[in-house]
């Protein structure tokens, strides 16, 4: 199923007559704001809750959630992993914004599980500066889950953390599989 504002060619970084891909994300964008009616919302999440994933793209969560505009903050990297720039954001949500609850979802599939720390290496000797950040990488999703459930309820910057539960998406299936903290 194509739902994007382009699908790019073979080369990817272009579409077929019509320039590169982010010219056809500001041209669809332009559309968008031509019929866009201000929805008179604040950044307060209705639902009071913050949503920690995956980047993956194959995740739609709002579909996946049933949200809508408004529902929740959704915070989003690569595995879905608690770094602390997520605690930094979920810290944001939950003081300033009057989020209460984190649901944090991983899947099944992650390119992170291809991947070890020794990918920090190899940008190194490529471009001559180590990254001062980890991989993050796992070979055990649910675990991964537990982790990151671990970080959030341990933080001493979150006020919230007795509403934290992690969750393994299935992306053949799309279904949740709730994961354990045990």
């Amino acid at each position: 199923m194509t739902t994007s504002a382009s699908v790019p060619t073979a080369s990817g970084s272009t579409t077929a007559g019509s320039g590169t891909v982010t010219d056809r994300l500001v041209d669809a964008n332009a559309r968008y704001a031509a019929e866009f009616t201000d929805p008179g919302m604040d950044a307060r999440p209705v639902l009071h809750v913050a949503v920690v994933a995956c980047m993956d793209a194959r995740l739609d969560l709002h579909a996946a959630l049933g949200l809508e505009l408004g529902d929740c903050h959704t915070i989003r990297n690569a595995g879905g992993v608690v770094t602390d720039d997520v605690i930094r954001s979920l810290t944001i949500s939950q003081r300033k914004l009057g989020t209460r609850s984190v649901v944090l979802i991983h899947h099944t599939g992650c390119g992170l599980e291809s991947l070890t720390e020794d990918f920090r290496t190899e940008l190194e000797a490529e471009v001559g500066q180590r990254p001062a950040w980890a991989v993050e990488s796992f070979r055990d999703v649910d675990q991964d889950v537990r982790q990151s459930m671990q970080r959030v309820r341990t933080s001493p910057f979150l006020p919230h953390t007795d509403d934290v539960r992690g969750f393994v998406f299935d992306v053949k299936t799309g279904l949740l599989r709730e994961i354990d903290p045990a």
